[in-house]
């Protein structure tokens, strides 16, 4: 009798994990959400902001690129000839030379070339550790494609040397040049050396030594600042967050605290963000970007285009046969003013983002009426956003 039940009961919730597929599939289909997840709609601390005092630092150095298949720098680039003097006698080898640049019976150039070298020194990085460097050309070298980068020291903002790099460079274009006729893909005059260099030197920092520990928010706002130092407090159980401002919460760790396991609980804390409603324009590429959070006023759109064509036509005026003129060409100017006709746009009360993309696109508006528009809908307050322009 148990076993029967047991085996009706199963059945039952079988038939209710189907229903329940069944239920989600169709609404999956529909476009509609399945499962509302409140974590989904927060974000991790170590997403939207960072440790003060913890940072990158940036490296660059001057090296050469070699074994390049003439597609080098020339001889009117000068320095990539003095780096290769000044290399060559580190090894003792002598070049005969003319004043500061190379003979040119003595050697050609054009399978290397001077390069830029710049890196990013990630924090807590120890002698020993391997970092991705990018290599640059710095003189008119057509491509480093198969070069190898000399040793080349990177250089900190104090002027120590902070690294080394080597190795191979990895490019992502291409560029082939005969008979006059050029193909290029990308960007062959600059490349990547993953792991291409050594940390000789590591930037002293010790956790143990920050009295207080200052997490500072990508984007300012005080909402998100209150409610970030409102979650850390409830993550660790005790009153140790303050929001000092719009973007800093500052966190007191206990004496004697493990600073790693503390960040690590900080950073894990999920805050609800508020951003800052705002919508940015690029004029130059005509590219518009909305964010979710922009709210539309009733508003009522009227636009339509003005085009004005001046076209100039060169003729040629001759005198008569008897005539004392000389010919002359004479240019004769016509002016043509087409106004289009107004489109209508109306926005109601509740309307979206969405709504107003879809009424733009229903007149054909193009990504500078999309600009004009959104700029007179702010000087109109029908905007409720920040506008950036780029």
């Amino acid at each position: 009798m148990a076993r029967a039940d047991a085996w009706m009961r199963t059945n039952r919730e079988g038939r209710s994990m189907r229903r329940s597929f069944v239920v989600a599939l169709s609404l999956f289909l529909m476009g509609m959400p399945v499962w509302a997840d409140n974590a989904s709609e927060k974000a991790r601390v170590k997403d939207i902001a960072s440790i003060e005092g913890i940072r990158d630092n940036q490296l660059v150095g001057y090296g050469l690129v070699v074994g390049l298949r003439g597609t080098g720098d020339t001889q009117e680039t000068v320095f990539p000839q003095q780096t290769l003097i000044s290399a060559l006698e580190k090894m003792g080898v002598t070049v005969p030379q003319s004043g500061t640049t190379l003979s040119a019976q003595n050697m050609q150039i054009r399978n290397m070339a001077a390069v830029f070298v710049v890196a990013t020194l990630p924090p807590f990085s120890r002698e020993g550790s391997k970092i991705d460097v990018t290599v640059s050309s710095a003189g008119d070298a057509r491509s480093l494609e198969g070069g190898v980068l000399l040793m080349t020291p990177l250089y900190g903002p104090d002027g120590q040397i902070y690294a080394q790099a080597q190795g191979p460079l990895v490019l992502g274009g291409y560029a082939v040049a005969a008979a006059g006729n050029v193909k290029q893909m990308n960007y062959p005059t600059t490349g990547r050396i993953p792991s291409g260099a050594l940390v000789e030197r590591a930037v002293p920092f010790n956790l143990d030594q920050l009295k207080t520990l200052d997490v500072l928010l990508n984007n300012a706002d005080f909402h998100t600042a209150e409610q970030m130092a409102e979650a850390i407090n409830k993550a660790l159980g005790s009153d140790r967050a303050h929001a000092l401002d719009s973007r800093r919460v500052e966190i007191v760790p206990h004496p004697g605290e493990d600073r790693a396991a503390l960040l690590d609980a900080i950073e894990s804390v999920r805050v609800d963000v508020s951003p800052r409603a705002k919508v940015v324009v690029n004029e130059r590429t005509g590219t518009v970007v909305i964010g979710g959070s922009v709210r539309l006023q009733p508003v009522s759109i009227l636009h339509g285009g003005l085009a004005i064509s001046i076209t100039s036509t060169p003729m040629v005026s001759q005198p008569n046969a008897m005539g004392q003129g000389t010919t002359q060409v004479v240019n004769q100017t016509t002016v043509q003013a087409q106004d289009q006709p107004v489109n209508r746009i109306e926005l109601k009360e509740g309307a979206t983002v969405e709504d107003l993309v879809q009424e733009l696109q229903s007149t054909g508006a193009t990504a500078r009426d999309v600009i004009s528009i959104l700029q007179a809908m702010k000087e109109a307050g029908a905007l409720e956003a920040d506008l950036e322009v780029l």
